[in-house]
């Protein structure tokens, strides 16, 4: 294939913009999606001349090519029927849950695969288009698995690299896909393999021994044989994180401390104002953290006229019956507890099943004593960055999921297994009764970790440790 003109190319399941209308002569209008991603990589996109090959986000013709915020975006067109079988099916029906440990039951279905490979195809060649030779592609999640082998195939010429942004499972679990040896052929294509947590990646290499029958040694894979051009694979963990200097520029903004003032006097002044925000998704541990909350109200440990739990659930993947449960079933217990425990004028759970913007969500970082994240198994969970990102008062107190790659930096949370609702209950009433020079101390060194380690340093550490390992074959 003829190359393209693109130095470096990032392969995503969505284009880093949000479709927001029409231009008056019927052309479609963008606007920058407000994502980490694409906050770490718009610089990198500017100065290496880069190309963004991705879904715009709805079914039908794609459209042309265009260009938006100094990056050449590049739509690949997804049919109703492709939506419906890789993203829907494939993606979120089988692999979501898999890679979850099977908090909810995957399901596998050939025509879902059918789709996954061809929609997998269609993203390959459309980066295979775009990339100058030698240039560096950089390919995005679980979306896109099979895409590293199939751009290698028609380019070998490529720097590629991969990076899985939710966890990799246990081979007795990842045993059960019945396309185990084509997901690991697909994403040892590429040259750099990055995960949340080093777990993550040894849970990687050895499904590469089992399902993929080859050779590792340390953090790499021997693939080929000499005659067919052999190539060794790294796989290491890369932990993303967020823009933290300008969430906590948000967070300290006179608007949003204003804001974060008038939420704690819309809800009567708490003693205690915990927080939860997630998408509304089984792996967030949304029923456990209500179970432990309405414990402790029903306990006397926490007092219901004085204590309000605010429960943002942002609307996520409605269409698929799984979700659609967990709200019905999340929605039933919030009304159990309000009737068990609220008053007239007063609600001890305020549930919230909407998006907000980022400068009201920072404003509710700010209003928050206590940040719930009860995360069952979670790549990496971003929010709880988020959370000590906003807290420039060097206040509040992070309950944190040891099950979220987060844990593994952010070590001066208070560290909970969420299926432990007594052990749950008992850091929440920790976290609440914690005194301030405590409070102080673990928030600082919370801060410390998040504002040096942010999103910026993470894509150009992926980067670096991509070049430095294509360009030096001999220190392999």
């Amino acid at each position: 294939m003829p190359s393209g003109q693109y130095d470096f190319v990032v392969v995503a399941n969505r284009l880093p913009v949000d479709r927001v209308g029409t231009t008056d002569d019927g052309s479609p209008q963008y606007e920058t999606s407000p994502g980490g991603l694409v906050t770490a990589l718009a610089p990198v996109m500017t100065a290496k001349h880069g190309a963004w090959v991705g879904w715009p986000g709805a079914p039908g013709e794609a459209g042309e090519a265009f260009d938006s915020a100094g990056m050449h975006l590049v739509p690949v067109e997804l049919s109703h029927e492709d939506v419906a079988d890789y993203y829907e099916g494939m993606s979120n029906g089988t692999l979501w849950p898999l890679f979850h440990d099977v908090i909810a039951a995957p399901e596998y279905h050939r025509r879902w695969w059918d789709a996954y490979v061809r929609v997998n195809q269609r993203f390959a060649d459309a980066a295979a288009a775009q990339a100058a030779q030698g240039a560096t592609v950089w390919v995005q999640d679980y979306q896109l698995l099979l895409v590293p082998a199939r751009l290698r195939e028609q380019r070998p010429d490529l720097r590629i690299g991969f990076f899985n942004h939710i966890p990799f499972p246990g081979y007795e679990i990842f045993s059960q896909l019945p396309w185990r040896r084509q997901v690991v052929e697909g994403v040892l294509g590429a040259d750099l393999v990055g995960f949340q947590r080093r777990s993550d990646a040894s849970n990687f290499l050895r499904a590469c021994r089992r399902a993929g029958d080859v050779t590792t040694k340390g953090g790499t894979v021997a693939v080929g044989s000499d005659a067919a051009g052999s190539r060794v694979v790294r796989a290491g963990a890369f932990p993303i994180s967020i823009d933290s200097r300008g969430f906590e520029e948000l967070a300290a903004s006179p608007d949003v401390r204003a804001r974060a003032e008038q939420i704690r006097k819309e809800l009567g002044d708490p003693g205690t104002l915990l927080l939860g925000g997630d998408r509304l998704d089984y792996t967030k541990g949304i029923r456990h953290r209500l179970t432990a909350f309405a414990e402790l109200l029903a306990d006397g440990q926490l007092e219901a006229e004085s204590t309000v739990l605010v429960q943002v659930a942002s609307p996520s993947r409605e269409r698929v019956q799984a979700y659609s449960d967990l709200r019905d079933e999340i929605e039933l217990t919030v009304g159990r507890i309000n009737g068990d425990h609220g008053t007239v004028g007063f609600q001890p759970v305020h549930y919230l099943h909407q998006s907000f913007p980022r400068e009201e969500m920072a404003a509710l970082y700010l209003a928050a004593d206590v940040m719930l994240v009860t995360a069952l198994r979670d790549g990496m969970n971003l929010v709880a960055k988020e959370y000590v990102a906003a807290r420039h008062d060097n206040d509040g107190v992070l309950v944190l999921s040891e099950f979220a790659g987060a844990a593994d930096e952010l070590t001066q949370a208070l560290l909970i297994n969420p299926h432990d609702i007594d052990g749950t209950k008992a850091a929440v009433m920790r976290a609440a009764t914690m005194g301030v020079e405590e409070r102080r101390r673990r928030m600082r060194a919370l801060r410390r970790r998040v504002l040096e380690h942010d999103v910026a340093r993470w894509a150009a550490g992926f980067l670096d440790a991509l070049a430095g390992w294509v360009e030096q074959p001999d220190a392999r």
